[in-house]
């Protein structure tokens, strides 16, 4: 039968079941929303199993993963409007989406979750000679489903027919406000514009952006293939050698006044510390000692990297098979709650690299992030755009060292002959 409805009802003129049938319909549609699902290969994930506070968080990602897992449990107890988790790949969207379904069938409510490019897969199915079920059927079973949960939305091939689908069904529980959970690796400028204005509507939908990296990865979050910091993890405060015996007392003393200021930025990471001196002489020993320390004690994964790799980094993101384009590792190291760049000074010095570096320095400088630099130019001999802002005393720390290298002098003869 057809219901009288307005026209601008998004049932007007469809057929709807008797309620003689809509019992039987209703058990077989949620016999086909079960095995669509397959939440019994997830029944690992829910809310008792996810980790809140994550590993290696900062305080901050700490802290944004905690509101993305109290949204996720309020939008469980109460499935109202739509909730959209977007984040990187294993940063723990689909833990909570999962833990979402399972709670709501736990009460006996009807729920679907399925990953995006499986259901279009599971709607092609229906053109099949041997589908039990028509596609309007089958598409009209998603479309009502009282709670829809799409995983890995952006992860479909982009096919027209594919986004016309989505459209279709997407646009369909926004106007019937259906609660709908989605989850996506996509930022929402990525998003084609007429599904990104419901998704970021405030009135229907809350977005959720995790920003804690690859939990897989035990913390570690894609930038952090760039980071070396492990190559330096026997480096530390306490095994840092201030060389007293073989270097005159204004040479070390610049070495003691170093490591004083070092352990004084660990403590309270604020502004910038600037490390210059010769090759050799302690700069990245120190570097490194503080992004240590604060991984012992703050469990903060710090960015550590060598100028040039940075750069080769960055200019990888225009290889056809980068799995990122340029301004999302761009972002990645621009905003990294505590970086840490070795051997400034270092790298080839092309225009191309010269505004990198500068757009990268001249950001973390008006937003204050805290920063380390080492280099063995001084600080004058920099980009003078550069200099000018290690040179402001109200947020930068030039400490020269004055110590000659390290290596092969007295200190690392005597060590060797006392290892034999």
């Amino acid at each position: 039968m057809v219901l009288d409805l307005p026209i601008s009802h998004p049932d007007f003129g469809r057929a709807q079941p008797c309620r003689c049938r809509q019992a039987e319909i209703a058990l077989r549609r949620q016999a086909e929303l079960t095995r669509v699902s397959n939440l019994d290969q997830l029944r690992h994930m829910t809310f008792e199993t996810f980790r809140p506070d994550g590993v290696g968080l900062n305080e901050e990602q700490r802290q944004n993963l905690r509101r993305a897992f109290d949204k996720a449990r309020s939008f469980a107890a109460q499935p109202e409007g739509w909730l959209l988790f977007t984040g990187t790949y294993g940063c723990g969207k689909t833990h909570l989406a999962v833990a979402i379904a399972h709670e709501v069938l736990r009460r006996g409510q009807s729920a679907l979750f399925v990953v995006t490019p499986d259901l279009l897969d599971h709607l092609r199915a229906a053109f099949g000679p041997s589908s039990e079920t028509s596609f309007d059927e089958r598409f009209e079973t998603v479309r009502q489903t009282p709670l829809l949960i799409l995983d890995d939305f952006g992860a479909q091939s982009a096919t027209p027919w594919a986004k016309e689908k989505l459209f279709q069904l997407l646009n369909h529980r926004y106007t019937a406000r259906l609660p709908t959970v989605i989850t996506t690796n996509l930022r929402l400028s990525e998003i084609e514009a007429r599904l990104r204005s419901r998704l970021a509507d405030p009135d229907l939908s809350t977005v959720a952006p995790i920003t804690a990296p690859d939990f897989r990865s035990s913390g570690d979050s894609s930038t952090q293939e760039l980071s070396t910091l492990s190559l330096h993890k026997d480096q530390t405060f306490e095994n840092f050698d201030l060389r007293r015996e073989e270097l005159s007392e204004d040479v070390a003393q610049s070495l003691a006044r170093a490591k004083a200021q070092a352990e004084a930025f660990t403590q309270v990471p604020q502004g910038w510390l600037v490390l210059t001196g010769p090759y050799g002489s302690g700069k990245t020993h120190l570097a490194a000692a503080i992004a240590n320390r604060r991984l012992q004690d703050q469990h903060e994964r710090t960015m550590f990297v060598v100028v040039p790799d940075l750069l080769d980094y960055l200019r990888a993101a225009f290889n056809p098979s980068s799995t990122a384009p340029l301004d999302i590792r761009f972002e990645e190291v621009r905003r990294a709650p505590l970086l840490i760049l070795d051997d400034l000074g270092t790298e080839s010095a092309t225009p191309w690299a010269r505004e990198k570096l500068f757009q990268l320095l001249n950001y973390r400088y008006a937003a204050r992030l805290p920063t380390v630099i080492t280099s063995s130019m001084p600080v004058e001999e920099q980009d003078p755009r550069l200099a000018s802002r290690m040179l402001d005393t109200s947020r930068c720390t030039v400490v020269s060292i004055l110590a000659p290298s390290y290596r092969g002098g007295k200190a690392q003869r005597a060590q060797k002959r006392r290892g034999r």
